[in-house]
């Protein structure tokens, strides 16, 4: 597929979503998508910065320009390669993050997988472990009958 705004082959297939019932498709080459993604566009009788267009852009660029003081990536890099820098990134980047992960993997709580082979007595200590930190959380949100239940499967899995 060819580029939409140059002869070059399209990379990025981006849908821009309009209202609730109409998109807009763009194929461009990756030149030609990061002047669309990066660059102000500016609207019909609006110059650069002006309205709420503007102010958003303005809020995207400043967020795009924050950076990690730790490995000094910044978040347009990460939006650019899809990687963080360092383990900082995910609090520095939290409020950005968060939908993002939300969206793609549908929680903001990575729970693992367990091997197969793992024996029991091993997936019964990674529950009790999770189930006593869920009595912990209940118990300082006064969830107290959350708290009993929770507390009836710990004693449960003791006896086993």
């Amino acid at each position: 597929m060819k580029c939409q705004k140059c002869p070059k082959a399209a990379t990025l297939h981006i849908t821009e979503v309009l209202t609730d019932e109409q998109f807009e498709e763009l194929h461009l080459c990756e030149e030609c998508a990061n002047k669309y993604l990066y660059e102000p566009q500016k609207g019909p009788g609006q110059k650069s910065g002006e309205g709420e267009l503007g102010q958003e852009m303005d809020e995207g660029s400043a967020l795009n320009q924050r950076e990690c003081p730790n490995c000094g990536i910044k978040f347009v890099e990460f939006r650019n390669s899809g990687r963080l820098g360092c383990p900082h990134d995910y609090e520095e980047f939290r409020q950005e993050l968060l939908p993002l992960l939300e969206n793609i993997h549908g929680e903001t709580r990575h729970c693992g997988k367990l091997p197969r082979r793992q024996p029991q007595n091993k997936q019964a200590q990674s529950e009790l472990i999770q189930l006593r930190n869920r009595l912990k959380h209940a118990v300082t949100t006064e969830d107290y009958e959350e708290a009993a239940r929770l507390r009836d499967r710990i004693r449960q899995l003791e006896e086993i």
